[in-house]
């Protein structure tokens, strides 16, 4: 399919509050029309095919299509900021394609979009084969600090994974699994409905090609028991709010001997009290004494580094930012770090003692409006202001 994805209600040509019902009926007339068995070796056709699957695949589910409506197709695409995700979000094979429409109309099976989402297929091996795990979501809180300089947790995950009795061929020991006399291990028993031939999983297996005369006790011949998973996990320096970062073969378990699915980890990164954050960029307000930013002079400001010096010029004014190159947050691609910006803010003092007031107000006395422009330049144009109404006015009583 192109890189660049049409728009999923374009595609099956339907409103975007279609109903469930509108959406699989367009599903339908697409997936007949550009049916590979209709269209044997046109290319185009094929790539429609998938292309309308896809689109079925996203808005036929309500977490899906929910997703979807929210942010696109930036809802699926794992690969961005922190690792990539399964193949069936970022492109559909034709296997997959025909696999879906068998589903949608009689086939059985879930769809390539419910793995990652909590729903039923197991997919990743041949038909008959042993059943890939599930791909798994985890959301976890971290620190600033932990996203700024990089951190390790350990997580405790309440999983299915294989069981250790059978180590997954869901036998019970000393037996094994036998080919399925129904499929002959295909898995899959092929129907016949005019021009189209579709697949659906052999009932006697339940797909998986195999049957089990004696299951494993310890698992009722599932193969997997829920069990606890330690997981050593390195939270890379740089991480932001919705970064995800995809652990492979540390999902669920698969059945019957299947290889495990991937986990996802999610982050979401604690406030700071001082540091705020825009991308890569870091933002810090700093107080600053009026008679610096009046007279000038140098002080120390908090980076994620450490303090740095700054020099203030003399008649600083209140919020003026000054940015220092790459000492913001780390880029999790090993790239430029962010920069690193600080907002002064002029703090009048409190409490000042007997002599210093008395100062202070011999200070002001020495100044006139010519110290201050911004103060002058307001006083002017609400000059203008008034001899402009003043104007208006003489004119009024003349006329």
């Amino acid at each position: 399919m192109s890189d660049t994805k049409r728009d999923c209600y374009e595609v099956l040509e339907v409103p975007r509050d279609a109903t469930d019902d509108q959406i699989k009926k367009a599903y339908r007339k697409k997936a007949m029309l550009y049916h590979p068995d209709r269209n044997p070796g046109n290319k185009e056709a094929e790539e429609k095919f998938k292309e309308a699957t896809q689109a079925y695949e996203i808005l036929s589910k309500p977490e899906t299509r929910r997703q979807y409506d929210q942010f696109g197709w930036a809802a699926f695409d794992h690969g961005r900021g922190m690792g990539g995700g399964p193949g069936g979000f970022g492109g559909l094979n034709m296997e997959d394609a025909l696999r879906a429409f068998a589903s949608a109309f009689g086939g059985g099976g879930g769809g390539i979009f419910e793995t990652l989402f909590g729903g039923g297929m197991r997919g990743g091996g041949e038909p008959g084969g042993p059943a890939r795990g599930a791909d798994l979501q985890y959301g976890i809180k971290i620190d600033f600090e932990e996203a700024a300089f990089g951190s390790t947790r350990e997580l405790t995950l309440d999983i299915e994974d294989d069981c250790p009795d059978c180590h997954g061929t869901g036998a019970a020991p000393g037996s094994k699994p036998e080919t399925c006399k129904t499929c002959h291990g295909r898995g899959q028993v092929v129907t016949s409905n005019g021009w189209i031939q579709m697949s659906r999983p052999c009932p006697r297996c339940g797909g998986t090609g195999e049957t089990i005369s004696k299951p494993c006790p310890a698992c009722n011949g599932e193969g997997r028991q829920r069990a606890k998973k330690k997981i050593a996990l390195k939270i890379p320096a740089g991480v932001d709010t919705g970064s995800r970062l995809r652990l492979a073969g540390k999902g669920e378990g698969g059945s019957r001997g299947g290889p495990p699915g991937d986990l996802y980890v999610v982050f979401e990164v604690r406030d700071h009290d001082i540091f705020k954050r825009d991308g890569l960029d870091t933002l810090c307000e700093v107080p600053i004494p009026f008679h610096i930013a009046t007279l000038g002079g140098e002080i120390q400001i908090p980076t994620l580094r450490g303090d740095v010096p700054l020099k203030i010029p003399a008649g600083t004014s209140d919020g003026k930012l000054f940015t220092f190159r790459g000492l913001g947050m780390p880029d999790p691609r090993g790239r430029t770090a962010g920069d690193h910006h600080v907002r002064v803010v002029i703090e009048t003092p409190t409490d000042l003692p007997r002599n210093s007031r008395d100062l202070l107000a011999a200070f002001g006395a020495t100044l006139t409006e010519a110290n201050h422009p911004r103060l002058a330049a307001l006083r002017k144009k609400a000059r203008a202001f008034h001899d402009r109404r003043e104007q208006m006015a003489s004119a009024k009583e003349k006329s």
